[in-house]
C-alpha cells in the first residue's frame, strides 16, 4: 500500500538537508507515542554541532508536511512525532482499493538474481534437512518475482562422483526394470542402503564399482545411460515432493554438478593465469582472503586433487562462475545451511579475486539453523535415522485434517481435503518462516497446528472469517470507494497497519527476513480482531459501513498476499 513511511521520510530528508547542508538520513519509524517519529536530529548533532531540539524545530518549520499530518510535534532531546491525519488514512487506503497489488510497486531497477536452494542428494530421499532450504528459497523466489526481478532458480542437486559408481552397478545387479520401479516409487533409501551394504561386504562388487566410477566419468555412454536412469527417476521423485509441498521448483531448475563438468578445466586453467592457483601436497589449491584452519596455516579450496580428480570446491567455482558469466545475474544467492558459511565465503573471495565477482553483482549466504526434536537435538525418528520429508508433511495433513473436522464438521470431503492440506502444509512452512532462520527452531505439531496464537492456521483462520462476512451479508467487496471514514481509534490502528505493508516488503526484500513479514501478518490480524470487536461493521450504516468493510476486504486481501509471498495457501474458508 502506499509508502507513509517513504512519504513522510522524503519530506523530512529535504528538509534536513536544507538545514544541515549535508546528506540526512530522515530515520522515520513507526512509534509508540505518535503515528511515526523522527529521530535524525540527534545524531545529526555530531556533524553540524547545535541543540537537537533546535535543529528539530528548524527542520518542523521548513518541512512540508501539512497535507499529511494532523499534529508534528517536538518531544524529549529532540524527536519528531508525527500524526497522520484521518482524511490522509481514509484517502490512501481507497486508492489502493482496486488495486491488486495494494498499492505496492515494483522496483524501479529490477536485477536478475539467481537463488541456490533445496539441493537434495540424487538416488537418496529428501529428509527434514532439505526442509529450510526449499522452504526458504521458494519465499525468496515468490517476494522477489512479485517485485519485478528476473529469478533464476538453481536447484544444485548431487548426482556426480565415486557413490554412482556403486549405484549402477547395484542397478545391473537387481535389473534396469527393477530399478526403475524400485526408484519410481520413491525407495531411494532402499536402493542406496543395499548398494551401499554389498560395496562394504563385497570386495568384487567393490572394485566393479570403482572401475565403473572411471567409465561414468571418461563419458562412457553405456554407463552414462545407467546414471541417467538413477536420476531422471531421483528427479520424479524430487518433483512429487515439491508438489506436495507446494514449492515452485520444476524440472527445468535442476541443475546438477553434472551440468559444471566441462567447465572445471577451464576454471583451473584461469585460475592459473590469474596467479591464483597454487601447489599443496599435490593438489592445485586456492588460498583467498586471510582464512586460516585450526592450526592457524592458510585454508585452501581444492580446485583438482592430487588424482588429478576435480572435488566439490572446483565445482562451485565454476557454479558461480557461470552464474555471473553467462547468467549475468547481479544478486546472487545461496540458501545453504549456516556450516556452509565458511566455505561459502572462501568461494565469494575467490570470484573477486578473479575478477568474476564485481560490483554491482554481489554474492549473499542466506543461512539457516537446524531443526530440533523435543528433546534439543537434530529431528530423527526412533530409530535414530532423519525423518523423511514426505512423511513429515503426509503427517502434518493427516493432523490437520483431524483438526479441521472436528472445528467445523460440516465442509463436504472435497472441501476439508482441501483446506487440511492447505492448513498441514501451510503450518509446516509458517512454522519455519516465521522463525528467525539464523535459529535453530523445535518442531512441534501440536503447536503449529494451533489455532491460536503466532501460527499459520491462526492467519488463514482470520482471514477466512473476513471472507465469511460478505458471504453473510451476501455482498461483494465495493473497490469504488473514494475515500475511507477513519474516526475510530481501532479503525485508525488498523488503517496504519495496512499501509506498514509496502515498508515492510522493501525491507524483507531486502533482509530475507521472513520471520519479520510472519510477524507483520499476525499483527495484522490481532488488529484487524481489536477492530472488529470495538467496530460494529454489518450493524453500521452509509460510509461508515462501506468503509468497515473495505478495511475488512483490504485486510483479507493483504493477509492473502502476505501469506502468497510466504509460500502459503488461504482458503475462503476453514
Amino acid at each position: 500500500m502506499a509508502n507513509l513511511e517513504e512519504l513522510l521520510g522524503q519530506r523530512l530528508k529535504s528538509a534536513f538537508e536544507a538545514v544541515a547542508g549535508t546528506s540526512v538520513d530522515p530515520l522515520v519509524r513507526r512509534s509508540q507515542h505518535a503515528h511515526f517519529q523522527s529521530d535524525a536530529a540527534l545524531p545529526l548533532v555530531r556533524k553540524i554541532g547545535g541543540n537537537p531540539r533546535e535543529i528539530a524545530a528548524q527542520v518542523v518549520a521548513k518541512a512540508k508536511l501539512d497535507d499529511l499530518c494532523s499534529s508534528v510535534e517536538i518531544s524529549g532531546p529532540g524527536f519528531i512525532n508525527l500524526t497522520i491525519s484521518d482524511d490522509v488514512l481514509g484517502q490512501l487506503l481507497a486508492d489502493t482499493l482496486d488495486d491488486d497489488r495494494l498499492g505496492v510497486s515494483q522496483v524501479e531497477a529490477p536485477e536478475t538474481i539467481t537463488i541456490d536452494y533445496s539441493a537434495p542428494n540424487a538416488a537418496k530421499e529428501m529428509h527434514v534437512g532439505h526442509l529450510r532450504s526449499t522452504i526458504i528459497g521458494d519465499a525468496a523466489v515468490r517476494l522477489l518475482e512479485w517485485q519485478g526481478h528476473t529469478v533464476i532458480r538453481q536447484n544444485h542437486i548431487g548426482e556426480w562422483g565415486t557413490p554412482f559408481g556403486m549405484l549402477v552397478e547395484h542397478l545391473l545387479d537387481i535389473g534396469e526394470s527393477e530399478a526403475a520401479h524400485e526408484l519410481s516409487v520413491g525407495d531411494l533409501n532402499g536402493f542406496y542402503r543395499a548398494a551401499r551394504t554389498k560395496f562394504d561386504a563385497d570386495e568384487t562388487f567393490k572394485d566393479r564399482a570403482r572401475k565403473r566410477v572411471v567409465l561414468l566419468q571418461s563419458g562412457d555412454e553405456t554407463t552414462l545411460r545407467l546414471w541417467r536412469t538413477l536420476v531422471d527417476e531421483s528427479k520424479k521423485y524430487f518433483l512429487t515432493v515439491y508438489s506436495t509441498l507446494g514449492v515452485r521448483l520444476n524440472e527445468d531448475d535442476f541443475f546438477g554438478e553434472s551440468y559444471y563438468n566441462d567447465q572445471l578445466q577451464s576454471v583451473l586453467d584461469e585460475l592459473d593465469e590469474l596467479g591464483l592457483l597454487r601447489d599443496s601436497e599435490g593438489a592445485k589449491c586456492v588460498f583467498p582472503g586471510d582464512y586460516l584452519n585450526r592450526n592457524g596455516d592458510p585454508l585452501p579450496i581444492i580446485v583438482q586433487k592430487g588424482d588429478g580428480g576435480f572435488g566439490y570446491g572446483a565445482t562451485d567455482l565454476a557454479t558461480i562462475r557461470h552464474r555471473l558469466r553467462n547468467l549475468h545475474a547481479t544478486r546472487l544467492l545461496y540458501v545453504v545451511g549456516l556450516p556452509q558459511h565458511q566455505h561459502l565465503e572462501m568461494v565469494y573471495e575467490t570470484a573477486r579475486e578473479a575478477g568474476w565477482l564485481a560490483p554491482p553483482a554481489r554474492a549473499e549466504h542466506i543461512g539457516h539453523g537446524s531443526i530440533l526434536g523435543s528433546d534439543g537435538k537434530m529431528l530423527r525418528t526412533r530409530a535414530g535415522i532423519s525423518v523423511k520429508l514426505v512423511d513429515l508433511l503426509e503427517e502434518a495433513i493427516i493432523r490437520a485434517s483431524a483438526v479441521i473436522a472436528e472445528k467445523n464438521p460440516e465442509l463436504d470431503e472435497e472441501t476439508r481435503a482441501a483446506v487440511a492440506r492447505a492448513v498441514g502444509i501451510g503450518a509446516v512452512k509458517y512454522s519455519d518462516l516465521s522463525t528467525d532462520r539464523l535459529k535453530d527452531y523445535v518442531f512441534d505439531y501440536d503447536r503449529m497446528l494451533s489455532f491460536e496464537g503466532n501460527t499459520a492456521p491462526y492467519l488463514q483462520y482470520a482471514r477466512a472469517r473476513i471472507c465469511s462476512i460478505f458471504r453473510r451479508a451476501g455482498i461483494a467487496p465495493d473497490r469504488t470507494i473514494d475515500t475511507l471514514v477513519i474516526a475510530e481509534p481501532a479503525e485508525r490502528a488498523l488503517a496504519l497497519e495496512l499501509l506498514g505493508f509496502g515498508t515492510l516488503i522493501s525491507e524483507v526484500a531486502e533482509n530475507l527476513e521472513f520471520h519479520r513479514l510472519a510477524h507483520y501478518l499476525y499483527g495484522l490480524a490481532s488488529t484487524f480482531t481489536s477492530f472488529y470487536e470495538k467496530c460494529h461493521v454489518l450493524r453500521a450504516e452509509g460510509d461508515i459501513r462501506q468503509s468497515r468493510l473495505a478495511l475488512c476486504d483490504l485486510t483479507a486481501r493483504t493477509l492473502a498476499l502476505g501469506l502468497e509471498l510466504l509460500g502459503i495457501d488461504a482458503p475462503n474458508q476453514m
